[in-house]
């Protein structure tokens, strides 16, 4: 649900000048130490018209940076701000249909807000890179503006790095998948600026994957930076919320936390469908491959391509050593893909571009390529067990386990990570 505190205009001033000063939200106990994952409180109308994301309801973030002198935005192609210009209050900016568009950069510097440095994560700040790829560190060529790579070698800030900066914005789109490297980005920023005494402002968006909870839960063994918690694959959480429940759960580093606030997004709740307006990375263009992305993304760690190299990624799958169907594919070099998985050979699978959506993940692909393959000793690789979190399901798979019983498997997981999860749901 959205959030259901509905301030006068009074009591919103007061919240912001609050934050601004370090304060808690919680104006009976202002003497209180800041609380760890507190939610900037947004009104808006009773009229669901459509959805704001957190970057959208400018007018409650800017009073804040405008008190900070230096700051820091970790962002990327996402970060896009839809606003009416016409609105002049409120409750208008949030009902009132969006008109422009303009890259949350852009628009600070436009709204005389400071911002010194940029920290990019995986893809680069304008998300053209492929998967994995090293991404250096320069300036962006529209605003002269510092450009510091969070990916590679330097996955978290360095205190040189974040030195000045007052308060760091954080504004990324991400797919509601655990192997989706943002909110492992997220984490490291969170830890960055505990260390550092630097507040953290989210921006939040809406998971185009709502409110789905499904997979393996990570065993901590297998942690990496496709999957640093013990949480299932699709964890059904915004961004924002996925950043309370770090700092509240004290997965950082020694327990610390950070001053984190959340402007949630308006007119949204967790049920609704989200079609976004920019691709969150180059092999996911569109609404289909997002939803297809949690159980496809497993073809990662096997021989089987998902589409990488094609116009296709992540709705089609297929290789060489399965057998001969009346589709198939040729992976080529393309935007994201330097050096796609089977480049220039003749892959044989499915197509799933237009298969209906489905509600979490299906293994009924994953399962049938295995039992076909030309070869099973060969079908899986080591990266197969970071991707799932877990040893168990490759063996499950391997023992011939129908997808019914490895799903049953993962119930426990499941639920138990619902009641940890619930306890910072904003919607």
């Amino acid at each position: 649900m959205i959030s259901n505190m509905v301030f006068k205009n009074t009591a919103l001033f007061l919240v912001l000048s609050i934050l601004s000063c370090g304060n808690s939200f919680n104006t009976k106990a202002r003497s209180e130490k800041p609380k760890a994952q507190d939610t900037i409180k947004s009104s808006k109308s009773s009229t669901a018209i459509e959805i704001k994301t957190g970057a959208d309801d400018w007018m409650t973030y800017l009073p804040v940076l405008k008190k900070h002198k230096n700051i820091g935005i970790v962002a990327n192609q996402t970060s896009i701000v839809n606003y009416n210009s016409n609105a002049k209050n409120r409750d208008e900016l949030r009902t009132e249909p969006a008109t422009k568009s303009m890259h949350l950069v852009d628009w600070l510097v436009e709204n005389k807000i400071n911002v010194t440095k940029i920290y990019a994560p995986e893809h680069g700040f304008r998300g053209t890179a492929d998967a994995g790829e090293l991404i250096k560190d320069g300036k962006d060529t529209k605003t002269g503006i510092p450009i510091i790579s969070l990916y590679g070698d330097n996955k978290k800030p360095k205190p040189e790095q974040l030195a000045g900066i007052d308060i760091l914005v954080f504004d990324l789109q991400d797919v509601g998948a655990r192997f989706y490297t943002y909110i492992s980005s997220l984490h490291y920023i969170m830890e960055a600026c505990a260390e550092n005494k630097i507040k953290l402002l989210i921006l939040d968006r809406p998971n185009p994957n709502g409110n789905t909870v499904d997979g393996p839960v990570l065993e901590k063994e297998n942690s990496s930076f496709i999957g640093m918690h013990t949480i299932p694959v699709l964890h059904g959480m915004t961004i924002g919320e996925y950043g309370k429940m770090i700092n509240g759960e004290k997965w950082l580093k020694n327990g610390i936390q950070c001053e984190l606030s959340v402007v949630p997004c308006v007119n949204y709740t967790k049920d609704m469908s989200y079609s976004l307006p920019v691709r969150p990375s180059p092999n996911l263009p569109n609404d289909q491959s997002i939803n297809l992305y949690a159980s496809l993304c497993f073809f990662e760690g096997t021989n089987v391509s998902l589409g990488r190299g094609t116009e296709k990624q992540f709705q089609i799958y297929g290789s060489p050593f399965l057998p001969k169907t009346d589709f198939s594919f040729i992976p080529k070099p393309n935007l994201g893909s330097k050096d796609p998985l089977h480049n220039g050979k003749v892959c044989y699978g499915e197509d799933l571009s237009n298969a209906p959506r489905v509600k979490g993940i299906e293994l009924k692909w994953l399962l049938k390529a295995y039992a076909t393959t030309a070869d099973k000793s060969k079908f899986f690789i080591p990266f197969f067990t970071k991707l799932a979190g877990t040893k168990k399901l490759q063996e499950q798979i391997e023992a011939g386990m129908t997808e019914a019983d490895i799903k049953k498997s993962w119930e426990k997981g499941i639920e138990d990570f619902k009641k940890i999860r619930k306890k910072y749901e904003i919607y």
